[in-house]
């Protein structure tokens, strides 16, 4: 990524709105741990996980990906040169 090069603000929502969802996603893993049997934690576990697929998809398709080592494909050229570093965003 160019130094200086002005980010989409939709970039920082969606990506928020993804963390969010991690991070009930962990929550409600670690719950499951303890209480497998719990049918409405684990509705909500696939509910959340569904929901963490659509946004990243939807950031993907619009900034490219979010994982590298085979989790997401890139388009050509290389994107991973044009996302932020971790410590930009």
């Amino acid at each position: 990524m160019e130094m200086g090069k002005t980010i989409d603000p939709n970039f920082y929502a969606i990506l928020e709105e993804l963390q969010v969802i991690q991070f009930v996603l962990v929550e409600l893993n670690l719950y499951l741990d303890t209480h497998p049997n719990d049918i409405e934690a684990i509705e909500q576990f696939n509910l959340f996980e569904e929901m963490r697929k659509n946004t990243a998809e939807k950031f993907e398709k619009k900034f490219g990906p979010l994982f590298n080592f085979g989790l997401s494909t890139s388009g050509v050229p290389w994107q991973w040169v044009e996302q932020p570093w971790p410590w930009q965003v």
